[in-house]
């Protein structure tokens, strides 16, 4: 019990600093909005100025080791909670729907990064583990299919460092452009746009910030639905690729490396369906109870508040962290390799979701 305390007074600052953060990114959105623009909505979405704000002060101030903590606790858990929340807005037909259309356009992509990243590291010297990890990283989910998938190729750390800093850096840069490129492109048609967002953009944090600055820009709140749908599909593919990858870079070796399945799968994404399964069994129960119909739209009403809230947190905490100067320290041969990964990843989902868009239902 006393060490359960000492955990949460030692998160407590940090987390409170990621909600302080929200909270002044919502005051600035409001104020952008009624005082300088007088217009319903800011032209910067809440995530997107707690993103920035994150990132200029993180630079500006080293972050306390306290502090840190309880953001590291903010980026790991709140995110996902916030994930797993946004599943109370989704019927079991719309998940069935997008992750028919979804699952397909998920395999292109991986395969077609990986075959990419095979290509270049013949033109491009780096080493095949760094190859490895960033072609996970851009095909699956970033930093963590990285950090999972190293230990299985005996990945140095600064091999594992070089990979998350790429990963990062393309990723927040899709992050803050993807969304009005995709309103510009896919002309608001949340299916497209959201397909796109899921498949093109590498951390699970950074596709749930774009779809939601998508949906707080343009009113369209099933982009955000479909972008985390497509999401968790590439997320459960660390399932196959880990022992694939261990397989590739082994074969031929000696050494026998050991990895479980239980530690690389993503749990939350259960917790996302158990969401979806909670709000279609309540929708059920509730529709022939009148009384308390009131009741349950408010708690779906106060979870998909939560949801905002927990996601601006988490982005608020990754701005934070990101720490500019490290990543103008690395070298840049591996960063036009992620470059040019992250662009076909993008390339691929437009030409995918052009050829097949007038299948989708």
């Amino acid at each position: 019990m006393l060490v359960k305390l000492q955990y949460l007074k030692a998160i407590f600052p940090g987390v409170v600093l990621a909600l302080v953060f929200c909270l002044f990114s919502q005051g600035i959105n409001n104020v952008l909005a009624i005082e300088i623009f007088a217009t319903e909505k800011s032209p910067i979405s809440t995530v997107l100025i707690a993103i920035l704000l994150g990132i200029l002060m993180g630079n500006a101030f080293t972050p306390r080791p306290g502090m840190m903590i309880g953001l590291d606790f903010t980026q790991q858990y709140i995110l996902k909670l916030g994930i797993i929340f946004l599943g109370i807005r989704l019927s079991f037909a719309d998940l069935f729907k997008f992750g028919s259309v979804a699952i397909p356009l998920v395999i292109f992509c991986v395969l077609g990064v990986l075959l990419l990243i095979k290509l270049l590291i013949k033109k491009v010297p780096i080493s095949s583990k760094m190859s490895y990890l960033i072609a996970i990283g851009t095909s699956v989910c970033g930093a963590t299919a990285i950090v999972a998938t190293a230990p299985v190729i005996n990945a140095k750390k600064t091999e594992i460092a070089y990979a998350i800093a790429n990963i990062t850096l393309f990723g927040v840069i899709a992050m803050l452009v993807y969304p009005y490129f995709a309103e510009w492109y896919f002309d608001n048609n949340a299916l497209e746009a959201g397909l796109f967002l899921g498949t093109s953009i590498h951390e699970t944090s950074q596709v749930a910030a774009a779809g939601l600055i998508y949906d707080q820009q343009f009113s369209n709140p099933e982009t955000l639905d479909v972008a985390t749908v497509t999401k968790l599909i590439r997320n459960t593919f660390l399932v196959i690729l880990i022992p694939l990858f261990a397989y590739l870079y082994n074969r031929g070796k000696v050494k026998d490396q050991k990895y479980s399945i239980l530690s690389i799968f993503p749990y939350f994404v259960l917790g996302f369906i158990g969401m979806i399964i909670l709000r279609n069994l309540g929708d059920q129960f509730f529709l022939l109870d009148n009384n308390n119909i009131y009741i349950w739209s408010k708690f779906i009403e106060y979870l998909k508040v939560l949801t905002t809230v927990f996601l601006t947190m988490s982005m608020a905490a990754v701005g934070i962290s990101i720490n500019l100067s490290e990543l103008k320290s690395m070298g840049y041969k591996p960063f036009i390799v992620g470059l040019i990964a992250a662009t076909t990843v993008g390339i691929i989902s437009l030409v995918y979701i052009e050829t097949l868009k007038n299948f989708f239902v």
